[in-house]
């Protein structure tokens, strides 16, 4: 399973984390923008309940799948970009 990281980077006069090419909101200091990068990959670990999807392919086919609930990425945090 891929590591999905989070990265602290200078942003919008302030600091913001990265994922990818994904940016945060903008937080005032290096440690808030840390804390809340914190806060979403804890968040992003938690097991959610396990549900079936339908879902439409690019034939326009339908297929029924279940997504598993309690797999969850591994997070983690970095103080710098996110590759």
């Amino acid at each position: 399973m891929a590591t999905i990281r989070y990265g602290i980077v200078e942003h919008d006069g302030g600091w913001a984390y990265k994922v990818q090419d994904v940016l945060s909101e903008t937080y005032p200091s290096h440690e808030a923008a840390l804390r809340a990068a914190s806060d979403a990959a804890a968040r992003q670990t938690l097991a959610g309940t396990t549900d079936g999807i339908v879902d439409r392919d690019e034939q326009g086919r339908w297929h029924e799948e279940l997504a598993d609930g309690p797999n969850c990425p591994v997070t983690r945090v970095v103080d710098e970009p996110s590759a």
